[in-house]
């Protein structure tokens, strides 16, 4: 099996509500990695071009970007973790990709990290 991955960054505020509870709105760096599997590479030895790869996890990070979490509507007003990030960009990366997503692991700080494999 090969697998790819690619990363990207963004900033972006949230605050997302622990039982029942708020927290102060606050900024994070967020880092993303996708990585796409599968058995056999094309005639060129490619499992999928790094290029279009990445174009498509900036494209499903594209919303997000410089955005309150909170308000976004590409996370329709749901609870703005970091397993509902990691979620929605995948979701997003599932419609464009040709290959076979694997997992999508977003960084929220340091040592805070959310992977959601379809």
């Amino acid at each position: 099996m090969f697998e790819i991955s690619v990363e990207t960054t963004f900033n972006a505020r949230h605050a997302i509500t622990v039982d029942g509870v708020e927290e102060e709105p606050h900024g994070h760096d967020w880092h993303v990695i996708a990585t796409v599997q599968g058995k056999s590479l094309d005639d060129d030895g490619l499992l999928v071009n790094f290029h279009d790869l990445q174009h498509q996890l900036d494209k499903a990070v594209s919303p997000l970007r410089d955005a309150d979490l909170n308000t976004c509507a590409a996370l329709h007003n749901q609870n703005p973790t970091a397993e509902r990030v990691a979620w929605y960009i995948a979701k997003q990366m599932l419609e464009a990709t040709p290959t076979v997503l694997s997992r999508v692991t977003v960084t929220e700080a340091p040592r805070c990290k959310a992977t959601y494999t379809p």
